[in-house]
């Protein structure tokens, strides 16, 4: 008892119940299209599916990442001119950075974003 931790729960058992718990929220889920139509259970399936099926509780990504997951880039904070013209004020690593710099912002023209690195500071422009 004293090796099971401060509640005296087997971590054996732990699993088991989640197990058996899994087990039954499946067999819930496939009693419910007796009485659901069709969309309802594709929707509560989309939803609970991961978890019903005793899969990952993340959706894993086939997609290859995009310049923003891999970091190849910066996040720029702009202002956009009177004329439509875009002019970068400050150049950050990281998103949680450039957001902090930017949090007391009131200007409405002044806006944070990712730039990929070899994309020129002329696609911020407005028309």
């Amino acid at each position: 008892m004293a090796t099971n931790g401060p509640f005296g729960i087997d971590p054996e058992d732990f699993e088991r119940a989640l197990r058996d718990a899994g087990i039954e929220f499946r067999d819930l889920i496939g009693k419910a299209g007796e009485y659901l139509d069709r969309t309802t259970l594709n929707s509560l399936v989309s939803l609970l599916g991961p978890l019903a099926q005793g899969g990952p509780t993340r959706a894993t990504k086939t997609e290859e990442p995009t310049t923003g997951e891999t970091g190849s880039g910066v996040w720029a904070i702009y202002t956009i001119d009177d004329d439509g013209t875009a002019r970068v004020d400050q150049v950050f690593p990281n998103e949680l950075e450039a957001l902090r710099a930017h949090r007391d912002n009131t200007d409405e023209r002044r806006r944070v974003r990712f730039l990929p690195y070899g994309v020129p500071a002329s696609v911020l422009d407005t028309d």
